[in-house]
Parts: C-alpha cells; structure tokens; sequence
C-alpha cells in the first residue's frame, strides 16, 4: 500500500465512487497487493473522482494538491498516487491502525 522513493511516498487506492461522504473506509487485499480503499462522494465522471481523491490525499497527508498526482489509474479503481515531500514514516502515522504491519 505505501512504498517509499526518492521524492515521497507511492500510495496504492482502491476508489469506491459515489459514495455518501469522502473517507477512508478501509484495506482492500493483503500483503503486497494491499491498496488504502477511499470511499469518494464525487461521480467518476470528467476526473471528478480523482480530482477529489486527490484534494482528500492532499489534506490526508498535509501537503498542497500539487504535491499529490496520479500516476496510474486514471480510469480505473485501482490507482498509485505519488505524495511528493511525505517521508513513509510520516505516512504511516497518519495511518497507524490501517498500516501497522
């Protein structure tokens, strides 16, 4: 779910849509293959889902929108987003019940 690299972290997303609130809802899969799932109040319509996955991340992780981008998945559920200038252990304590492995 969460991999370090040179400049920040890559997250693995699962997005659920249309959902009635914006909020993390949980892990989909295990091990490797595991992916932060976000429920998205926005339709997957014109970008509209990604655009609020990433304003979600942005404030998730404390930093600005352009430090979020999607780097695959754009149409899909399944996305990798690259959060520039967040450390991993940064990211896990934004997440510790979901990340704690």
């Amino acid at each position: 779910m969460l991999r370090e690299v040179a400049v920040g972290v890559m997250l693995a997303v699962r997005a659920q849509p249309e959902a009635k609130k914006t909020a993390i809802v949980g892990v989909y899969g295990e091990g490797d293959a595991a992916q932060l799932k976000i429920a998205v109040q926005a339709p997957p319509v014109e970008g509209r889902a990604n655009e609020a996955l990433s304003a979600f991340l942005a404030e998730t992780f404390g930093v600005s929108k352009r430090s979020v981008e999607l780097v695959s998945g754009e149409l899909s559920r399944t996305k990798v987003f690259l959060l520039r200038g967040v450390s991993l252990e940064d990211a896990r304590q934004r997440l510790p019940r979901l990340t704690s492995s």
